[in-house]
């Protein structure tokens, strides 16, 4: 059976060793013969600590899987059958801007929601294009699964703007329907949730257990009002509310139920010096890359699930395996949606169940969105569209027609202003719009 070459670009990320572990796990039906970290300057003794625990790992599995490292992209890139993007250009430092900043003009500030997500976006995409200009010339074959945040725009501009095999993933729509299977008692077999949206901005719209539709007992149920990820602060659902909604709402559709409050809490944070979640992240990546370095560390470490990304791996591993060993199995992922939804445009990313096997994903046909859900979904799409123009061209004008249709944005004086401290903030990654356009 032929090895499988997969390379992670962003290897010195902390999650890594999250994915090595599934790996590992999945090896008897995913023959992985090797994996190239890659990463920057900046990110390279991350990348070290990180190659050196795989292979403890491994060795611990008795696995022969060649680990190893380098920040030279094009001589990792050669011959990918896979290709894992979990990089945040600017680090954490850029991060704790796109979270303090825009809290300034009475706005939301997140990583990948809002102006924060908006900014990151403008960073990432150019990026990623660069990556997939490599792929296209020394892996043309290879399959891009796209971890990097905001997912689905990312996953937009690859598929729009390349001509790179890629398919988004995230790791909250596994989450929520990890949490139904442990509330209902219900193996993962018995159970079909039926999602549609965007990514960080789906829902479930669908349970289906043993066939029947349990969607309304789940709405009445405790679990559902508690659903918590651990980077979105929280803030309970009120039965009423859910069932005036009728569908499962993604964790981060609190940031526009609860804009107000959330922004507050937010506003009291920083004022009490307490600093954003970059800032916490920045303290529990200390700690993880310390015990990372231990020599007698030979596995996943259970506080990295303190880091967030739970199930990470799992829903990377067994996509690749999907495709790789042409299964046809269902994954939520994010693909164009080709009709699936009708309320959005076909060559758009949507987030939603496909059939995966060696062709690719294809979105299952779902039917409309539920109508509380139609507006606010249509309004970030036409958001997150025009910011792929404005980080592919660099006109600032896109860029600001962008932040003012984004739903986390209602004063267009105050998004002139945030534009300009973004740009400003950002300048060092955001070349494309050095140039007064």
């Amino acid at each position: 059976m032929k090895g499988i070459k997969i390379v992670v670009i962003g290897g010195g990320s902390s999650y890594t060793p999250e994915l090595a572990d599934g790996i590992i796990r999945k090896h008897p039906v995913l023959p992985v013969s090797e994996i190239v970290l890659v990463d920057i300057n900046d990110g390279k003794e991350k990348c070290e600590i990180n190659t050196a625990l795989l292979k403890r790992m491994f060795a611990k599995a008795d696995l022969n899987t060649r680990i190893h490292m380098t920040l030279d992209r094009g001589t990792a890139l050669t011959g990918a059958d896979f290709v894992i993007t979990q990089f945040r250009v600017g680090g954490l430092e850029a991060r704790a801007k796109d979270e303090s900043i825009p809290v300034k003009y009475d706005m939301i500030g997140q990583e990948t929601t809002g102006p924060g997500g908006f900014a990151k976006a403008l960073r990432t995409i150019p990026v990623m294009l660069e990556i997939c200009r490599d792929m296209e010339y020394l892996c043309p074959d290879a399959w891009l699964i796209n971890f990097t945040n905001p997912s689905g725009i990312v996953t937009e501009a690859v598929l729009k703007h390349s001509g790179v095999k890629c398919i988004g993933l995230c790791n909250v729509p596994i989450n929520m329907k990890r949490m139904l299977e442990e509330h209902l008692g219900a193996d993962k077999s018995r159970l079909h949730c039926r999602f549609t949206g965007l990514n960080h901005l789906s829902v479930i719209k669908n349970v289906y257990l043993d066939g029947r539709d349990v969607l309304g007992e789940i709405l009445e149920s405790p679990i559902v009002k508690r659903e918590i990820v651990s980077n979105i602060p929280s803030v309970d659902f009120s039965g009423d509310f859910l069932s005036s909604l009728g569908f499962i709402p993604s964790p981060y559709l609190r940031y526009y139920y609860f804009e107000k409050q959330l922004l507050a809490e937010e506003k009291e944070k920083l004022e009490q010096g307490h600093g954003t979640r970059a800032r916490e992240v920045m303290e529990i990546e200390k700690k993880l890359f310390e015990m990372y370095q231990e020599e007698e560390l030979d596995h996943k470490p259970a506080e990295l699930s303190e880091r967030g990304g739970a199930l990470y791996s799992e829903a990377a591993v067994e996509l690749i395996d999907s495709i790789w060993n042409n299964k046809s199995a269902i994954h939520i992922v994010n693909v164009p949606n080709g009709g699936a939804v009708p309320e959005l445009p076909q060559d758009c990313i949507i987030e939603t169940n496909c059939i995966v096997n060696r062709e690719g994903a294809v979105p299952l046909t779902g039917g409309s969105l539920p109508e509380g859900i139609i507006g606010l979904i249509q309004h970030a799409k036409a958001y997150e569209c025009l910011t792929i123009e404005a980080a592919v061209s660099g006109s600032k004008s896109k860029a600001l027609a962008a932040l003012i249709n984004n739903p986390l944005v209602h004063d267009v004086p105050a998004a002139i202003k945030l534009l300009h401290e973004l740009l400003e903030a950002n300048n060092k990654y955001l070349p494309q719009f050095h140039e007064r356009r």
